[in-house]
């Protein structure tokens, strides 16, 4: 059955554009309109749009703006600015933005302004985070810290992870360590280069039962209760908690006033800007990551304030959508030229492939249209020499979000200069294509769409911009396919099932039922687990 979103007259003249445009040329549209890079050029919050090298003409962002207001994209926008329960599967708000809102203004939800809890929080984040930092935190056996391991998985690692990685100078102390995965390895490796006494652990889990990271939680646990053997304080002194639920937290072992609070209303892959953000107060300062959220801030301001057609996120969203309903792509390349930003696209699979990888609308119904598509990337110039062979001549198009800095951070301006000319070529090659008579393997077709974000530079406050850019962009993209972005169920089965597997792994009875394969491949690892 037809949606009511592609039967909407917006959709329908949409489709008729796409039509219409079929034999359209990038290198036509620049040559004939001389003003189209300044046209489809924005700013806002230290950072910078082109679109201009975009499948679009001025007509085309016309009908999409129509759609998005169609969609009801304003008034989208305005509840979830107001505390609204727009996460309608689990009966939350969505109030990421109010983490970040270091204005005077009140945000409130079931007409209580959270801004005092949320002023409180940072209050505790910056007291902790500088008595770590100057070494008036101290270990079991009177020394400093030395080492932070953040354990967590998901958005409580994936956040964290990119900002320090982007924003930690080479050599800085503390050394941050991140433990994800329930494979061992990654917490091996910091039993192996930490030394207890100086090693503090920031267990980060929404629920405190999120098996992989209690797994490695409990296993740090026992590390330091066996390395400093006999001292009451080896949990204590090093171990603190981040979570929405102190009472398991307790339960494991954490004290009371080692827990650092959330609410249940922060998704997940929106957590770094609450205490779950922890970490990068202790890797780079307090202040860094007030800037940070300073960054996205600005962002959200321009979002909530701007109109549709001239609002960065929108903009975005709006060509993501033309894209993967009306050219069929399905999938976009995010490729930043920064190596400090060579982990953004792991965190945008999470953002956007979690949060609008759905196939029923808000209301439960099956949709009839395509949603999020395939997010891939590394950085430049590395990935120039891996995947972009498959960008200029592979017979799929796919869409390019190229994102870079234009300042020198390194005092290397040579190396600078050469990385921000691969990437303004890498446009322009996707643009141009290149013809050659009588060798068909080196012609390349061009015509193919690309972005850029450049920032001005590369510092905490112009990352949080960069971020919330993103966020938003999904939130609008999730609002005009009428999907609820803000739910995971797909992610909770394998999680609930995991369970039984683990038990009939153990050979605990009550292990489930389970189909041919899963019982044979049970089967064959109980039998290699018992003889390792």
């Amino acid at each position: 059955m037809a949606s009511a979103l592609t039967q909407s007259a917006a959709w329908k003249a949409l489709q008729q554009e796409r039509q219409r445009m079929a034999a359209f040329k990038l290198k036509q549209a620049f040559a004939g309109d001389p003003g189209r890079y300044d046209r489809m050029r924005l700013a806002a919050a230290g950072l910078t749009l082109d679109f201009s090298k975009n499948l679009v003409e001025d007509g085309t962002m016309l009908l999409l703006h129509d759609l998005a207001e169609q969609q009801r994209m304003i008034t989208h926008r305005a509840a979830m600015f107001a505390g609204e329960k727009i996460n309608n599967t689990e009966g939350r708000a969505a109030l990421h933005i109010a983490l970040r809102n270091i204005s005077n203004r009140a945000v409130t939800q079931d007409g209580h302004d959270i801004m005092p809890e949320i002023r409180a929080c940072w209050k505790r984040m910056e007291e902790f985070s500088e008595a770590v930092r100057g070494g008036k935190w101290l270990g079991a056996t009177g020394e400093p810290i030395t080492d932070i391991v953040n354990i967590g998985i998901g958005g409580s690692d994936l956040g964290p992870r990119l900002v320090i990685d982007a924003l930690q100078e080479p050599g800085a102390a503390p050394h941050l360590h991140f433990v994800a995965n329930v494979d061992p390895l990654e917490l091996q490796r910091v039993f192996a280069n930490c030394n207890p006494a100086t090693t503090l652990f920031v267990v980060t889990s929404k629920t405190f039962t999120t098996q992989e990271t209690i797994a490695n939680a409990a296993s740090a646990r026992a590390w330091l209760q066996r390395k400093i053997s006999g001292n009451p304080k080896a949990v204590r002194q090093h171990m603190v908690a981040v979570t929405a639920n102190r009472q398991a937290a307790g339960v494991f072992g954490i004290e009371s006033d080692n827990v650092f609070d959330f609410w249940e209303w922060v998704g997940g892959r929106y957590s770094l800007w609450s205490a779950v953000g922890l970490s990068i107060a202790l890797a780079l300062g307090f202040g860094k990551f007030r800037a940070l959220l300073a960054g996205a801030h600005a962002m959200d301001e321009h979002f909530r304030t701007a109109p549709l057609t001239q609002n960065m996120p929108v903009i975005l969203a709006l060509l993501g959508v033309w894209y993967r309903n009306f050219h069929d792509t399905s999938a976009l390349a995010v490729l930043p030229y920064a190596q400090a930003l060579n982990l953004l696209p792991a965190w945008l699979q999470q953002l956007e492939m979690e949060s609008n990888g759905k196939s029923v609308s808000r209301d439960g119904k099956e949709i009839d249209y395509q949603t999020a598509p395939v997010i891939f990337g590394a950085a430049g110039t590395t990935g120039q020499h891996s995947f972009y062979q498959l960008l200029h001549q592979g017979t799929a198009m796919i869409p390019v979000h190229f994102i870079g800095v234009a300042e020198d951070a390194h005092g290397m301006p040579a190396h600078h200069k050469a990385l921000l000319a691969n990437l303004v070529a890498q446009g322009e090659a996707l643009l141009t294509g290149r013809i050659t008579a009588g060798s068909p393997h080196r012609a390349i077709p061009g015509n193919r769409p690309s972005s850029l974000i450049m920032l001005e530079r590369l510092d905490a406050e112009k990352l949080g911009a960069l971020l919330a850019l993103y966020e938003h962009k999904v939130f609008v993209e999730g609002m005009i396919w009428d999907i609820n972005p803000f739910d995971q169920w797909g992610v909770e089965l394998g999680k609930q099932l995991a369970g039984p597997v683990l038990d009939a792994l153990k050979g605990h009875p009550g292990g489930g039922q389970h189909d041919a394969s899963t019982q044979g491949l049970i089967d064959y690892l109980r039998g290699r687990i018992n003889r390792s």
